[in-house]
């Protein structure tokens, strides 16, 4: 039996690694869309067996075209583009990778705070267009061995952190409703509320996951908490922040910085108002990339598709509700 498989959006440079393992695991091709909007992905899924997706919005009217769909995976961590509660009222399986990126995410957050602390964006910049020391060093640099790095959200990545971050001698202070202190001291920092974390924090980057709770978890209370030499970090969700109290902050220096690889328009104007503050570092969501995270990341996310067209259970089910659908489209077993 052949099977078809919409992969709505992507990226790298080519698609041949997912086509190879669903080829060589499930026997099913591959159809791209030629653009993420709703309109096209729902005429396309109409006619497919499971769709794949990395930044599109996988809604619940494409599910709801998507007939014969019994897989909706994601290439990546976070599933919030995709209508996951729709999809398990529907029967599908959704999967996810969880795990592929830590490395390289964590290594971004750290070159955001180095590049911050030392001014290297700065300092570049001041030697090749005015000459080898033009600038003055009377800006804030600090030593890092004794200052203080939160970490909101101590999943993975955010574990990840702390052991680089603790190489560098930076003590951690973790805020995460779901992590025990001992989880966190077991990797060398210690577990605190939030506003302890802002208030204490000389650096404080993000890693929690996106939903109704986390949305615009850090708005203006949560900034006026924080030092005024402080460096806020995104490389998680960019909705985690309200950028107009953002904005406010930076533009206000009631924080000294702020680095983001994120933002909550997944692909901002350059006319952005945050854009034009000499106080922001950005970059354009690529904390997850490398050659090698690419490569993980397509052949894992191709096969648990693959697992669940197959019959067979997927590493990685974000909807395990699903296994007790009463009609279910998959054939998966919970044993």
């Amino acid at each position: 039996m052949s099977f078809k498989v919409l992969i709505t959006d992507y990226v790298w440079p080519t698609t041949e690694p997912e086509e190879t393992v669903l080829k060589a695991e499930a026997d099913a091709e591959v159809i791209v869309a030629p653009d993420g909007s709703e309109e096209t992905l729902i005429a396309l899924a109409k006619d497919v067996d499971a769709i794949m997706t990395c930044f599109a919005q996988v809604t619940p009217n494409v599910l709801k075209a998507a007939d014969k769909c019994v897989a909706v995976g994601r290439f990546g961590v976070g599933v919030d583009n995709i209508a996951v509660d729709t999809a398990t009222e529907l029967g599908m399986a959704v999967t996810y990778v969880p795990d592929y990126c830590v490395d390289e995410v964590s290594d971004h957050v750290m070159a955001l705070l180095l590049t911050w602390n030392r001014r290297v964006a700065l300092l570049n910049n001041s030697v090749k267009t005015t000459g080898w020391g033009s600038v003055p060093l009377t800006m804030r640099i600090m030593r890092l061995r004794g200052k203080k790095l939160g970490i909101v959200g101590f999943g993975r990545i955010g574990r990840m952190v702390c052991a680089k971050a603790r190489a560098f001698g930076l003590e951690v202070l973790a805020s995460d409703p779901f992590v025990s202190v001992e989880a966190v001291a077991q990797e060398g920092g210690t577990l605190v509320d939030i506003d302890t974390l802002l208030q204490e924090s000389d650096f404080v980057s993000l890693h929690s996951p996106l939903n109704d709770e986390t949305r615009n978890m850090i708005g203006s209370r949560e900034l006026s908490l924080m030092k005024p030499d402080s460096f806020l970090i995104n490389c998680a969700r960019g909705p985690l922040i309200d950028e107009d109290a953002l904005y406010d902050a930076l533009s206000n220096q009631q924080i000294a910085g702020a680095g983001l690889d994120v933002m909550v328009d997944a692909e901002p104007p350059p006319d952005t108002p945050l854009l034009k503050l000499d106080n922001l570092l950005v970059t354009p969501h690529v904390a997850f990339f490398s050659q090698e995270a690419t490569l993980e990341l397509e052949q894992r996310a191709a096969r648990e598709v693959a697992y669940v067209l197959t019959g067979r259970m997927p590493d990685n089910l974000v909807n395990p509700a699903v296994l007790e659908h009463a009609n279910p489209r998959h054939s998966l077993r919970k044993d």
